[in-house]
């Protein structure tokens, strides 16, 4: 990928951890090395449909729905896969694209959604579109695939008109269970430090991890604006859920994303981002 593609082996049987494990491919050129390639994978079925993951599907929707502008005339999906929530975007866009490296993606949600969708192949770090093209955009569950996630932002504020608006979720490094085993030091790993970590406890390839301090200067480095921020799926706990069921700690979720953003100790951090 050099965006957010992924395949793991073609068994469907393979274990999924809660980052979305897949398996690497090798980079070609001098592009930044990508984590995963989701071609011939049925990322909608497995990771999705049939894991307990409504909680988390609901969560992303809820911060989707606040940050979004609620009218656009070209909006673009980045790493937008099989457009899982293209639906909560297609009633506000004039014209929607979804962007992904997945031929196997964009096929299916092309199936799902027709014509009311556009779809494009590509490189994540060198987007096929010409400066200044989209009023807004998202790109959701994908920069844990990212090794060069300025070259990355700088390409989404390139494709961004000005007064153009970034929606954004970032992989957090900083979480609340990762301090917790730092502290009584059954990790080694960091949660504290602003470096990226590539996690290889999670999978064989790993998967990149931010803090959002350092994420945060990366955004103001290409030219951002953060404008607001939001803690997501802070409740995403497979025992969370067996205890308390999906349907409470989406209640829970609904107050917390914004109670909580302040102390940004959620898996998921969304920024809202203007140009």
């Amino acid at each position: 990928m050099s965006e957010k593609t992924a395949k793991s082996s073609k068994k469907s049987t393979k274990s999924r951890s809660n980052a979305d494990s897949k398996k690497s491919v090798k980079s070609s050129t001098n592009r930044p090395k990508s984590i995963s390639d989701y071609n011939g994978y049925d990322y909608k079925k497995i990771f999705w449909e049939d894991a307990d993951r409504k909680y988390e599907d609901a969560a992303d929707r809820m911060a989707i729905r606040r940050l979004l502008p609620t009218e656009m005339d070209a909006f673009v999906d980045i790493a937008g896969g099989y457009g899982r929530l293209a639906d909560e975007y297609l009633p506000r866009a004039k014209s929607a694209t979804l962007f992904d490296y997945s031929e196997t993606e964009l096929k299916q949600a092309h199936e799902i959604h027709g014509d009311r969708l556009k779809t494009k192949a590509g490189d994540i770090y060198s987007l096929p579109f010409k400066d200044d093209s989209f009023d807004a955009l998202m790109m959701i569950r994908a920069t844990h695939h990212f090794k060069d996630m300025q070259k990355v932002s700088d390409e989404l504020y390139r494709v961004l008109k000005p007064g153009g608006v970034a929606v954004i979720e970032v992989a957090n490094k900083r979480t609340l269970p990762r301090m917790v085993r730092y502290w009584t030091k059954k990790t080694d790993l960091n949660p504290f430090s602003l470096e990226p970590v590539h996690l290889k406890e999670i999978d064989a390839d790993g998967f990149y991890n931010y803090h959002p301090k350092y994420i945060e200067g990366i955004f103001k480095h290409s030219g951002f604006k953060i404008d607001e921020v939001l803690s997501v799926s802070n409740f995403r706990s497979a025992k969370l859920k067996k205890l308390f069921g999906t349907k409470n700690l989406v209640r829970l979720e609904k107050g917390a994303q914004k109670l909580l953003a302040p102390v940004r100790f959620a898996p998921s951090i969304y920024y809202k981002l203007v140009k």
